[in-house]
């Protein structure tokens, strides 16, 4: 097994890298001194078959432990989004705002129960909920994340991504793995009390999500044919080492290839575009209302997909910061 990435040394030298047995080897000398794992990705079936040949016969490299992990996909393409995609998140968001609502004077069982319902319709609707993100706002595996004012109540979202090796218009579900390149992992920062604009009833997902770096993405990408069931793979999120959230894939409503195959439709997809795939529960909204706030280190892990470790700073420019957020955690 193998996987690929962008590192970055000590002297500030980036470059793609074949990623084995915990060590880097560079990949320029293989695919040329301006090769970013994007081009790599823009003719990935031969890139593939390379890799493995690579895998197989080169020694030495540098720990990986010494090179700083970029996005693995540099530069990346579009980022698009699954929301309210995991049956337990959805009925915990669901069950949320009917039990905050002050009018609401139905049970929790009654609430839970109306969840529940709202779950299946979601499923049985056949259309995913996908939004897009800048760039920007993708980060390495080992960055700090600023806590980007305005608002406090920034949360985490550990989601399952995925990479697209080729071109992608209408496809179906039946071939949507196809074009899929390989799985990576990224952190879904969201600011909640910016969801929902003042006087203007519609979510704001820009203000709340597009900032600098809310998306920590890696640290590295590993190919299709090493993840025999996506469906099995195990998110575990924790901050400062308290579990936040802890659950399996299957919990999914709409899976890679429907999600694949939904995007198609919409947009052209391309190598390099990254697509996450939504959130399980365990948001802070669920956990006492505990948001992130400066000094907390969230950890991040997706069974064989390595391991992403981001600490919280503050805003430079809200300096109260860290006292605000600690007397409304």
């Amino acid at each position: 097994m193998f996987a690929l990435g962008t590192f970055a040394a000590e002297d500030g030298d980036t470059f793609p890298g074949l990623v084995r047995d915990g060590r880097v080897h560079d990949l320029r000398d293989e695919f040329g001194r301006a090769s970013t794992t994007a081009t790599m990705l823009a003719d990935w079936g031969s890139t593939l078959t390379r890799l493995h040949e690579l895998a197989r016969s080169l020694t030495g490299g540098v720990p990986a432990a010494s090179l700083r992990p970029l996005p693995p996909i540099q530069p990346v393409g579009q980022l698009f989004c699954a929301g309210a995609n995991y049956r337990k998140h959805l009925a915990e968001i669901a069950f949320s705002m009917a039990r905050n609502d002050p009018g609401e004077r139905r049970s929790q069982a009654e609430l839970r129960a109306t969840a529940s319902e709202l779950v299946e319709r979601r499923r049985l609707s056949g259309t995913p909920f996908v939004f897009a993100m800048p760039p920007s706002t993708v980060s390495g595996a080992r960055d700090d994340i600023v806590l980007w004012g305005p608002g406090y109540q920034h949360d985490w979202e550990l989601e399952l991504a995925l990479a697209i090796g080729r071109p992608a218009r209408n496809v179906s579900a039946a071939e949507a793995m196809d074009y899929v390149a390989g799985y990576t992992m990224s952190n879904d920062v969201s600011t909640r009390d910016v969801l929902v604009r003042p006087h203007l009833p519609m979510t704001d997902f820009l203000v709340s999500k597009g900032r600098p770096g809310f998306f920590p993405t890696g640290p590295y990408l590993v190919p299709r044919e090493f993840v025999e069931d996506y469906r099995a793979l195990r998110l575990t999120l924790t901050v400062n080492d308290e579990v936040m959230q802890d659950e399996y894939v299957r919990d999914i409503i709409y899976g890679v290839e429907e999600l694949v195959a939904y995007l198609s439709t919409i947009t052209e997809l391309r190598p390099g575009d990254v697509v996450l795939t939504g959130s399980p529960g365990g948001n802070a909204g669920h956990h006492g209302d505990r948001w992130l706030r400066p000094g907390d280190v969230v950890e991040g892990r997706i069974t064989g997909l390595g391991v992403m470790r981001n600490r919280c700073v503050a805003d430079p420019n809200l300096p109260g910061q860290h006292k605000y957020a600690k007397e409304h955690r």
